[in-house]
C-alpha cells in the first residue's frame, strides 16, 4: 500500500529500527532517534546495496519517489547509482577545491615561507577584501579576462596602485594552477594596459643633512610620550625600519652592558628573511636601559595599550607630524638620509646596504654579515656621534 505523507508524519519512534514501505522499494527508515529517512534497497553486481534519499519531511514524499524512479531507471542500463553519486561527490569536491580561493590560499601558503610575516599578511588581507568577495567562489576555469576585469575595476574605487598590485597577485596564483595542472591559460595577461595608470611613485620624504640638527632639537624636547621619542630614537640610530623596532623583544638583545652591544633581528621579521644584526652604538645602548626600565616585565621593547600589544604603525609619523614635519619628511626616510651621508663620508658601501638590509640572501651574505659586522659597528658609532654633534649644533643655532 502507498505511503501518505500523513503516514510520514505520523511514524513514531520505537526502541528499534523500523521501515515503513511505500511501492517500488521505497521505505522510510524511522530510527529511535526520531529521525526518518528515505532508503531504497537494490541489488547490482550480485551485491546488495542501499541508496539514500535524504530525510522526511526535508525530502518529502514526492521527491523520494522520483529519486526511486531514477534509481531504478540507471539499473535497467546497467549503471550503478552508487558510482554515479561517488563521481558526483568528487566533482563538486573538485570544483570545491578548484575555486578561485580556494586555488589562491593553496598559493598563498605555498609562498608564505619566503616571505616576511607582514608582507604575507598584506597579501591575503587585500585578496580577502578586494578579491574572494567578487570571484573567490566561481571555478578558477571559469575566471575569463572579462570576469577578472570586472572585479579589478571594483578595486580600482581604492587606488590604481592596489588594482595594478592585484592584478599582478593574481596572475602569479593563475601561473600556479597552470603549473600544477588546474587550468590552461591565464586570464590575467589579456589585462595589460586595461587598468588605470598608476601615479608616479612618490619617494618616502628623506630629511637633507642640514636639517638635522633642527630635527634633533625638536625630538629632544619632544611633548609627546616618552616611549615614542625614544622609539624614534632608537630607528634613527640604528636605521632599522619602523616595523623591525616595533616589534623589538628584549630577547633580541645581546651584550647592552659589554664592549659589543648587538640586536640579532630573525629572519621571520625580517623583509629579505634573513637575519639582520644591528651592531649597537653607546647611544643606542643609552636608549635601550631607558626603554627597560620603563618595559618593567614586559617582554616587548615598546610595549603599548593596543590589540597587538605593539606601537601602532603609524605612531611615529604621527609624532613627525607633530614635530612640524607634515609632507616634509618622513621616519622611513632617516634610512636614506643615514646612506647618503655615510657613502658620502666615504664608509664601506657594502657596509651601508648590510646595514640597511638590503643584501641578499645566501651563504655568502650570511658570511659578509659577520665579517662586516666591525666595521659596521664603527660606522653606526660614528653615525651616532655626529647626530650628537648635530644637536648640539642645532642648540647653539636656536
Amino acid at each position: 500500500m502507498p505511503l501518505s505523507t500523513f503516514a510520514c508524519k505520523s511514524a513514531k519512534p520505537a526502541e528499534k529500527p523500523y521501515k515503513v514501505a511505500d511501492t517500488g522499494g521505497l521505505y522510510l527508515l524511522v530510527k529511535p532517534n526520531s529521525s526518518r529517512l528515505w532508503r531504497f534497497d537494490y541489488r547490482h553486481g550480485g551485491k546488495r546495496k542501499t541508496a539514500a534519499f535524504g530525510a522526511f519531511p526535508e525530502v518529502p514524499l514526492t521527491e523520494a519517489r522520483e529519486r526511486r524512479d531514477e534509481t531504478r531507471k540507471m539499473l535497467r542500463n546497467g549503471i550503478d547509482p552508487a558510482l554515479v553519486r561517488r563521481n558526483a561527490r568528487l566533482r563538486a569536491a573538485g570544483e570545491n577545491e578548484n575555486t578561485f580561493e580556494a586555488v589562491a590560499r593553496a598559493w598563498h601558503a605555498h609562498k608564505k615561507p619566503a616571505w616576511s610575516n607582514n608582507h604575507a599578511n598584506v597579501i591575503i588581507r587585500r585578496l580577502e577584501k578586494y578579491v574572494f568577495p567578487e570571484i573567490g567562489k566561481v571555478p578558477l576555469d571559469q575566471v575569463d579576462p572579462p570576469l577578472l576585469l570586472g572585479a579589478l575595476r571594483k578595486v580600482e574605487g581604492n587606488g590604481a596602485e592596489i588594482a595594478r598590485h592585484t592584478l599582478q597577485v593574481s596572475g602569479r596564483i593563475f601561473r600556479f594552477a597552470i603549473a600544477e595542472g588546474r587550468i590552461a591559460s591565464d586570464p590575467s595577461r589579456d589585462l595589460r594596459g586595461a587598468l588605470k595608470a598608476a601615479p608616479p611613485i612618490q619617494h618616502r620624504l628623506a630629511m637633507k643633512a642640514t636639517e638635522l640638527p633642527e630635527f634633533l632639537v625638536r625630538l629632544k624636547t619632544y611633548d609627546g610620550a616618552e616611549r615614542t621619542r625614544l622609539g624614534l630614537e632608537l630607528i634613527v640610530l640604528t636605521m632599522v625600519r619602523t616595523s623591525e623596532a616595533r616589534f623589538a623583544r628584549w630577547s633580541e638583545f645581546e651584550g647592552l652592558d659589554g664592549p659589543d652591544p648587538l640586536w640579532r633581528i630573525s629572519a621571520e621579521r625580517m623583509k629579505m628573511r634573513r637575519e639582520h644584526l644591528v651592531p649597537l652604538p653607546q647611544q643606542a645602548v643609552a636608549v635601550l636601559k631607558r626603554l627597560k626600565e620603563m618595559a618593567h616585565d614586559s617582554p616587548l621593547v615598546l610595549p603599548a595599550p593596543t590589540r597587538t600589544g605593539v606601537p601602532s604603525e603609524n605612531l611615529f609619523i604621527y609624532a613627525m607630524y607633530r614635530m612640524g614635519y607634515h609632507s616634509r619628511a618622513t621616519v622611513h626616510g632617516f634610512r636614506g638620509t643615514a646612506s647618503t651621508m655615510l657613502n658620502e663620508k666615504g664608509f664601506n658601501r657594502d657596509w651601508i646596504e648590510m646595514q640597511l638590509a638590503h643584501v641578499q640572501g645566501g651563504v655568502r651574505a650570511a658570511y659578509n654579515s659577520a665579517e662586516y659586522l666591525p666595521g659596521r659597528r664603527q660606522m653606526l658609532q660614528w653615525w651616532a656621534d655626529h647626530l650628537d654633534q648635530c644637536r648640539v649644533m642645532g642648540e647653539l643655532v636656536g
